[in-house]
């Protein structure tokens, strides 16, 4: 039995050698790209509820990494920034408008009539 286990130890040993010794000439481990948001935001349009949803950040040891939810952050914030603006530009024309309606002729006098103010 002894003699057994020391001719199946020597094997091992052996075809473990070998194998580290012929794959010497390549790196242990070969260089991985870095992992990346699998559904990043667009680019090419504005972000929309769906693919707020769909957005899956990448796990790390201890959570998200950080640049890939700065990243998401930045780009909400521009385009809720961007939202703004143009409800404010918007809203301002409205009552740019309003206030023209109210000072001036009626929308609904037939041509020839005046409105009374």
């Amino acid at each position: 039995m002894f003699l057994f286990l020391l001719i199946t130890m020597v094997v091992v040993v052996g075809a473990v050698t070998l194998a580290v010794v012929a794959g010497g000439d390549s790196a242990a481990l070969p260089e991985t790209a870095p992992e990346q948001p699998v559904d990043p935001l667009p680019q090419t349009r504005p972000v929309n509820r769906s693919d707020i949803e769909a957005l899956r950040l990448p796990v790390t040891l201890r959570g998200y990494r950080m640049a890939d939810v700065d990243d998401a952050l930045d780009r909400l914030a521009a385009e809720l920034a961007e939202r703004d603006a143009r409800i404010a530009e918007l809203e301002s024309a409205l009552a740019g408008a309003q206030a023209t309606a109210v000072s001036g002729p009626g929308l609904f006098a037939k041509p020839g009539e005046e409105q009374d103010q």
